[in-house]
């Protein structure tokens, strides 16, 4: 299994990557708590369609080092950007999953776009989460400090009422998602780093405003008007008209965890733009 080291600090900090297929490369960015086997439905279709697909576990999270710091967005960046430089990726495109999209709009606007193809935001944080009269949809300081304090108490129960909101599974359970489906993304959550789980939820409100300006490539936006994790309207659509030319396609009753549910409405998007 390949590994890229990345820094060091009790012993070595690797990154688990995976790199699969020829062509153009894209570089897929897991979301939170999950690793990049969150992936899995979209893969196949994108080496299918003649490109080189990059997926990587974030620090702390999958398989890669589980750390007790580094966890904000410039030190994400810097990982992605040791990745990419380490595979020799020309021009690749950079797609974004959640609190993943964070990652590409804080590459792009710190190393520029000169190397990069396209990018794609999915149910992501950008450009500015936190509620404010800007933002009324957006979400209040008191959700992040109460999300904060269940993992402290129990980050186990704290996983499984995450899930079951971030798949609307009273809903979709059944139809659109299985119970195994859920449990194996407990499971993957169940064992990433205790800290790192606690760490990230505040980067859910870093201020990407200044970011997002800056990217000036080809840009997809996909959320699902069902979202009850990251709002639609508090998210995605401000972000749509904060990058020029950026377009916005919205997947109705998709959640958040759309990758999985809503596969076969992703998919096609994401063959179709990144062709």
């Amino acid at each position: 299994m390949p590994y890229l080291t990345v820094g060091r600090d009790a012993g070595n900090i690797d990154i688990y990557y995976e790199d699969h297929g020829v062509g153009n490369p894209v570089v897929l960015i897991h979301g939170f708590p999950l690793s990049s086997r969150s992936w899995e439905r979209q893969i196949p279709p994108l080496i299918e369609s003649g490109h080189r697909v990059i997926v990587y576990d974030r620090r702390g999270f999958g398989r890669s080092s589980q750390t007790i710091a580094g966890y904000n967005y410039d030190v994400f960046a810097e990982d992605l950007r040791k990745i990419i430089k380490h595979l020799d990726l020309k021009r690749p495109s950079l797609v974004g999953f959640s609190m993943g999209a964070g990652e590409v709009a804080r590459y792009i606007s710190r190393y520029g776009s000169q190397n990069v193809a396209r990018a794609v935001f999915i149910s992501g944080v950008p450009p500015y989460l936190a509620q404010s009269p800007e933002n009324p949809a957006g979400l209040p300081d008191e959700v992040r400090k109460q999300i904060e304090n269940t993992i402290r108490q129990d980050r186990l129960t704290f996983l499984t009422g995450f899930f079951e909101t971030m798949y609307n599974a009273d809903v979709l359970l059944g139809s659109r998602l299985t119970e195994e489906e859920l449990r194996y993304s407990w499971n993957i959550g169940s064992m990433a780093s205790p800290s790192g789980t606690l760490q990230c939820v505040g980067t859910w409100w870093t201020d990407f405003r200044g970011c997002v300006t800056r990217i000036d490539v080809p840009t997809l936006i996909i959320h699902g008007d069902a979202d009850r994790t990251i709002p639609l309207e508090g998210s995605s659509r401000l972000l749509q008209k904060a990058i020029r030319g950026s377009r916005l396609a919205i997947i109705q009753g998709a959640p958040h965890g759309l990758l999985t549910t809503h596969a076969d409405k992703v998919n096609p998007l994401l063959v179709d733009f990144l062709r």
